[in-house]
């Protein structure tokens, strides 16, 4: 690994050098000074890489909404599930107290102590979604 420091002023990156030299030493390795021509090898070859790839570009611009999509979903799913489990906590607290907290499915009612957080989300999300709300401004009175 080649690492470069540069700085206007050199009291700077003495107290750089040393600094990532005790970060290396932690790690067990010692930081060696590349000599000037391995220095002016990388600049070249980081010259010479400099082009810019129109198909990359475009498809690093097209991913960005679904993974953004992705993350909305993921801390979505995230809060859904600690909510489930703080539902689940309850649940179990109240069974100490011989109260039974059941969630009513399609098909019949269903223990919510007796479940994991992911068994709730799943049995919540195999229900019918409930019929919208009808507000008065929805309606044509005419």
């Amino acid at each position: 690994m080649i690492i470069r420091l540069q700085s206007a002023a050199g009291a700077n990156i003495d107290a750089a050098k040393r600094d990532l030299e005790a970060l290396a030493q932690s790690w067990g390795h010692e930081v060696a000074e590349a000599p000037d021509d391995t220095q002016s090898v990388a600049e070249e070859s980081r010259n010479e890489n400099k082009a810019v790839d129109p198909v990359a570009v475009t498809a690093l611009v097209m991913s960005i909404p679904s993974a953004a999509l992705a993350v909305l979903d993921l801390a979505d799913r995230i809060r859904k599930r600690l909510r489930a489990q703080e539902l689940i906590d309850s649940a179990q607290q109240l069974s100490a107290q011989h109260v039974t907290v059941c969630v009513i499915s399609q098909s019949s009612p269903v223990d919510v102590a007796n479940l994991a957080p992911d068994q709730l989300l799943e049995l919540l999300s195999d229900e019918d979604p409930p019929p919208p709300a009808i507000s008065t401004a929805d309606l044509n009175l005419d």
